[in-house]
């Protein structure tokens, strides 16, 4: 069995894979897999010209984010015995591989971690995606050391120490890769958005730890796919909180939260009406109501939390927008 695989899965990201590929060929030292999820662009002729030495997976159709990572890890199942699962949006450095794998190694505690991600467009803040390692609130609404909603720090090392997280970012993340075959990988019925969030919680459900670790960075643009303003995106972020909610908590704690959720997803909903965002406005809607006639196809673990995370944040949006507080050291 070989030591570690690094994973990207790619859908019609031929200008990404252009921009940020030579720099994982370049700094890393496992295999590189490219899964393919059915682009229609040059994705596949670029890789097969241009690096021949990447191995590539072209999947039939695009099973989106979650159950394109999947498949695509299932033909590689028994093979390796970790997984660096990457975006095709992120610039790595230096060594940037054998520092996720080595800490891993060093931590047989350790089922995840990711390394601080920086935004690519200005490398001096955290990234939206996963920052300085993510947490959940009392309510389900994640945040992270360097981002609260959204509001992005600047990193100045005040965030420079490892720490056990609620959730690793999917942007960048390696995990033992017995681990996500036993825990059945990403769920599928969310398609992409939130999926690393209820993996993570699954994996914290059965005492499995997560970790950030801040001595390797990567930067990562964001939004290659779905923008960050989009109505679709809108949607699956709300439904997919909503998803990870039902799974992973205990059914009476769940209902409690759902009552605070709904009330404060409609304040959300009016807030996009109010902005002029009508189609978002709708999509938290649609969320809720897709939720309900999807929740009977989630799968509920044996042993539910009786609670959400980690952390004593009752609710980041009281933090944030009711007490003023933009940064993760004043909450």
């Amino acid at each position: 069995m070989q030591k570690a695989a690094i994973v990207i899965l790619n859908y019609n990201g031929s200008a990404f894979l252009r921009r940020f590929l030579p720099f994982v060929v370049k700094y890393s030292i496992y295999d590189i897999i490219v899964i393919d999820n059915a682009s229609t662009d040059d994705s596949v002729s670029f890789l097969k010209n241009e690096f021949p030495r990447v191995i590539r997976q072209v999947l039939l159709k695009n099973f989106g984010f979650a159950e394109g990572y999947n498949k695509g890890l299932d033909y590689l199942k028994g093979r390796y015995q970790y997984y660096i699962l990457l975006n095709s949006d992120v610039e790595v450095t230096p060594s940037w591989d054998e520092g996720l794998i080595q800490f891993l190694e060093s931590n047989p505690h350790a089922a995840a971690v990711q390394p601080k991600i920086l935004s690519e467009k200005d490398k001096k803040k955290f990234d939206h995606a996963g920052a300085a390692g993510g947490y959940l609130d009392s309510l389900g609404y994640p945040f992270c050391r360097g981002r609260i909603l959204s509001h992005l720090e600047e990193d100045e090392g005040q965030y420079n120490q490892n720490v056990n997280v609620d959730w690793v970012s999917g942007a960048c993340m390696a995990i033992r890769a017995d681990l996500f075959h036993q825990f059945r990988g990403f769920d599928p019925l969310f398609f992409a958005h939130m999926e690393e969030i209820d993996l993570c919680w699954r994996l914290r459900n059965q005492n499995h730890n997560l970790y950030y670790i801040y001595k390797v960075s990567v930067y990562h643009v964001g939004g290659g796919t779905l923008s960050k303003s989009n109505p679709f995106k809108t949607y699956l972020n709300f439904r997919n909180s909503l998803f990870t909610l039902r799974k992973n908590l205990n059914t009476q704690v769940f209902y409690k939260i759902y009552c605070c959720r709904i009330f404060l997803d409609l304040v959300a909903a009016v807030v996009f009406l109010f902005k002029g965002l009508w189609k978002d406005s709708k999509s938290v809607l649609n969320a809720h109501i897709d939720f309900h006639k999807s929740k009977k196809k989630l799968q509920i673990p044996i042993n539910p939390s009786k609670k959400v995370g980690n952390t004593k944040v009752k609710s980041i949006l009281w933090e944030y927008y009711l007490l003023g507080k933009k940064k993760f050291s004043e909450i």
